[in-house]
């Protein structure tokens, strides 16, 4: 079936690709300025297809074929857009798997459906980003920028440079996942490129010590960047499903 549209509680349009089969259902969680026709998200949902099994890919608002623009939106719309997907297209359990900004999302869904999630992949995932990788390092000029104008605009190694709102800087602190107890009661599969200038290898670690999981693993990949998208890097995130399913 082709692209589709659901309305959330907050009048947000999210575009959306479910595709039918057995449980538990694999839903793909993108990254920030991505979108669901991503490699990573098209190719786990051939996988799926191959497998039988039912999978969910996503536009988050401001992305993609979704409603709304990027610089409007922030942390706790797009986990608001996730609920939305998970509690209006997806019966029964789901494992998650997240993509950097993808990867806090995940972690997002699992303290507010925790009797949804069977299991978690993660790719790079990028928890608290805004406050640890963003906040962090804005110079004063920067801060002094996003207080004055309400944004600052940033280069990235991986897209074409961005804004970013004040806004989404003031509601990422609402929606952080590193500062307080994380409950995973359920297998996790972390993977990590070392070659990543967008996640550190330090972030991965940090998730894997803070995190509460009686089942989880940290997968370091020897020069695989951000992307990880290669053919090698591709393998390795259907091992990762197939494992935790």
């Amino acid at each position: 079936m082709g692209i589709q549209f659901l309305e959330t509680n907050e009048g947000r349009r999210i575009a959306f690709h479910k595709h039918a089969g057995q449980g538990p259902c694999i839903l793909f969680l993108g990254g920030l300025k991505s979108d669901m026709e991503g490699t990573k998200a098209v190719h786990l949902e051939a996988w799926a297809k191959a497998q039988g099994r039912a999978f969910v890919r996503f536009d988050y608002s401001g992305h993609g074929q979704s409603s709304n623009t990027f610089e409007e939106g922030a942390i706790g719309d797009w986990h608001e857009d996730t609920l939305a997907v998970v509690d209006q297209l997806i019966e029964g359990p789901i494992v998650a798997v997240g993509s950097s900004m993808g990867g806090w999302q995940a972690l997002l869904l699992s303290k507010a459906r925790p009797q949804r999630l069977k299991a978690l992949v993660t790719i790079a995932a990028a928890p608290d980003f805004t406050e640890d990788g963003w906040w962090q390092n804005f110079d004063d000029d920067q801060k002094t920028a996003l207080d004055q104008q309400g944004y600052v605009d940033l280069p990235s190694d991986y897209m074409e440079p961005f804004r970013v709102s004040k806004r989404m800087i003031e509601d990422g602190r609402a929606h952080l996942v590193l500062r307080s107890p994380l409950n995973l009661p359920f297998p996790v599969r972390c993977l990590q490129g070392t070659a990543d200038t967008a996640v550190s290898t330090e972030t991965a670690l940090t998730l894997l010590e803070h995190a509460n999981c009686e089942d989880m693993r940290l997968h370091l990949v020897k020069d695989a960047d951000h992307r990880f998208s290669d053919e090698t890097c591709l393998d390795l995130i259907e091992s990762a499903v197939k494992e935790v399913l």
